[in-house]
């Protein structure tokens, strides 16, 4: 077993929330949990139980309270605290303080703003009466399209106060991408902002927006956030002046807070739909149980509205945190711009993602040595698997004294399965274990249990944020397609997994890219490790490609540094390396030398469709071009598989 990286000391067991909320199990139900395996083992076991002391610890408020905690652990259709009312912004509200700000925001030149609490509660109270007036009730759809700026946070929040339903996107999004998502919703108001800084440019945005704004037909009302106000539109400030009461809303547990969307690579994106009542719990225990966040904390994760992560950083404000907003590249204007922003906002938690850190790595960045991170208590992953390297480096360049938290879940339950803790260990390449409440299980193909071997990642009990259903799916076939086609009664996620002898999990890609080589599977997180801690690799992509004649092709795509050449020396260090780190059976048939690597907008790669174009299938039909960062790169790929077919 490699040796942990960080190990917490008896101060940080001592001073972590979780503790505090393992005390008060123990008082409570009179058992022992003499550690968090033992916590995380009696959460799986006793789900009414434990999401009833997740409610009493944090302190819900209900206007009417649930007949039960778990009315039909059934999946799909869990039915969580039937009866309850609540409404999600309440437990944002109680936090109302004036001795720190909720919000901060950072721009690319350094410009910064800050948004007290005291002037977040006037806003969201005069957006939402503003909203009410233009007619908006419970199960309105409000979306936006905007870019991570505290705008979009109390746009959010004013909107879910009132019971309305919020979505968005952000402006890196093309009209029509935005359409292909919001429209699906059939909205009543549309938030919008004129554009956004990036790389050093302003990306002007007033004429998508109007575009956009005539692509949603059922569209009432405009609410423009900067100075160029379109004509009929709301100017922000319009709708956020004067003095007004924060009021709120009850809705059922279930009532929909927002949608969030698939990556959409094929067909239209799915819309996810997640209750008020399964998020709030969910978030809090995440936030504040398997993060360690509270109110004295500083929360930045780098992220944007169209991704999860920017629904997760907002439930910071859920337990009185501040949280950073940053609409700008991470990597301008030098490589290391992410550790300038925590530096200088004292940034206690900062999340970011495997491909960022491999980016410092490449520019020789040592954020210790260059910026001041003696606030920085946590730093969180997500996004891909983070490599070994990549964390030894971050204990290296960061501090050993400095956890990393790798983190794997996804929109589909906006949180995490399994992720790092304040109580157990980190270990390098690992997550450091399931998540409270999350009944984690890697599953054979015949559906049982595996430990210390690739398996299925799955959930064998419901979770109160998983969906409470697709939009536009009346029925539910979508939904049981999506999760519980495999396994009936189980929620199959759609990774490979190995869950060790000592508790973490190690993720290895999605299952359905699985590289499957004369029967000897292999993700393909394990190559990209391999391959992309080389100094001449930018970034790779591996593809396993089925032919209908039995034979298989498995190719390497490779983006350069600046100054290399895929030579046939470089060649053979690529194949070693594979060789050494991931496996010998899985060295590629050929390497070929990319412009670039095509990922969906939340920065996943795209394996999948990719795979289809080479297996034949026509590029239209295999993904939505719009829902791919750089989507000229696709008709690359598509001409070397179609020479390939000869």
């Amino acid at each position: 077993m490699t040796e942990p990286q960080w190990t917490p000391s008896t101060e940080d067991v001592e001073s972590a929330r979780i503790t505090d909320f393992t005390r008060e199990v123990e008082r409570r139900h009179g058992v022992s949990l003499p550690d968090y395996t033992a916590l995380w083992r009696w959460s799986t076991q006793n789900l009414d139980e434990f999401w009833r002391q997740v409610w009493d610890y944090f302190d819900v408020v209900a206007s009417q309270p649930a007949t039960s905690v778990l009315g039909s652990s059934d999946m799909p259709g869990a039915q969580w605290f039937p009866g309850a009312e609540l409404n999600y912004v309440d437990q944002v509200r109680r936090h109302v303080r004036d001795d720190r700000p909720a919000i901060v925001h950072v721009g690319e030149d350094g410009a910064r703003s800050e948004l007290s609490w005291a002037e977040l509660a006037r806003q969201c109270a005069a957006l939402a009466d503003a909203l009410r007036r233009e007619g908006v009730v419970p199960g309105d759809r409000v979306v936006g399209y905007l870019p991570n700026i505290p705008e979009a946070v109390v746009a959010f929040l004013a909107a879910a106060g009132i019971g309305a339903v919020w979505s968005a996107c952000g402006q890196d999004y093309s009209p029509s991408a935005a359409i292909d998502r919001l429209g699906q919703l059939d909205p009543k108001v549309l938030v919008v902002a004129d554009g956004y800084s990036y790389g050093g440019k302003f990306h002007e945005k007033s004429a998508d927006a109007a575009e956009l704004r005539d692509g949603l037909p059922t569209v009432r009302t405009v609410v423009q956030v900067g100075s160029n106000v379109a004509e009929g539109a709301m100017s922000w400030e319009e709708c956020t002046a004067g003095e007004h009461e924060w009021v709120t809303t009850p809705v059922p547990f279930d009532h929909p807070l927002w949608v969030v969307f698939s990556s959409g690579t094929t067909g239209l994106p799915k819309g996810i739909v997640h209750g008020h009542g399964g998020v709030l719990l969910e978030h809090l225990k995440a936030v504040a149980l398997q993060s360690d966040i509270g109110a004295d904390d500083v929360f930045f994760w780098y992220t944007s509205p169209s991704w999860m992560m920017w629904n997760f950083q907002v439930a910071g404000l859920l337990v009185g945190a501040t949280i950073v907003c940053s609409d700008g590249s991470p990597s301008y204007p030098a490589p290391d711009g992410l550790w300038s922003i925590a530096a200088a906002e004292s940034v206690t938690f900062l999340g970011t993602s495997p491909g960022y850190v491999l980016s410092c790595i490449k520019a020789d960045s040592v954020p210790s040595r260059d910026h001041d991170l003696s606030a920085l208590r946590a730093i969180g992953i997500t996004g891909s698997s983070m490599p070994a390297s990549s964390s030894e480096w971050l204990a290296r360049s960061v501090g050993e004294r400095v956890p990393v938290f790798s983190i794997s879940g996804g929109t589909d339950v906006v949180s995490a399965f399994a992720g790092g803790v304040r109580t157990v260990p980190v270990w390098p390449g690992e997550l450091s274990a399931p998540f409270l409440g999350v009944a984690l299980d890697a599953f054979d193909e015949d559906g049982h249990s595996v430990t210390g071997e690739v398996g299925e990642l799955v959930v064998t009990k419901p979770m109160p944020s998983m969906p409470v259903r697709f939009w536009n799916d009346t029925d539910g076939e979508r939904y049981r397609d999506a999760y519980f086609d495999t396994y009936p009664g189980v929620w199959r996620h759609g990774d490979w997994i190995t869950r060790t002898d000592h508790g973490s999990v190690v993720v290895h890609g999605r299952s359905d890219s699985t590289l499957n080589r004369n029967g000897i599977r292999m993700g393909s997180a394990d190559i990209y490790q391999a391959v992309e801690s080389l100094p001449e690799i930018v970034e790779a992509l591996v593809l396993g490609v089925e032919s209908e004649d039995g034979g298989y092709w498995m190719p390497l795509f490779v983006v350069l540094a600046d100054g290399e050449e895929l030579s046939d020396v470089l060649q053979d260090k690529i194949k070693d390396s594979i060789r050494r780190h991931a496996s010998p059976r899985h060295v590629p048939d050929v390497i070929i030398a990319a412009p670039g690597i095509p990922h969906t907008r939340t920065g996943k790669k795209l394996e999948v469709p990719l795979k289809k174009i080479f297996q034949g299938r026509d590029a239209a039909r295999s993904l939505d071009r719009s829902a791919v960062d750089a989507p000229d790169l696709i008709d690359w790929y598509t001409d070397v598989g179609r020479n390939r077919q000869g």
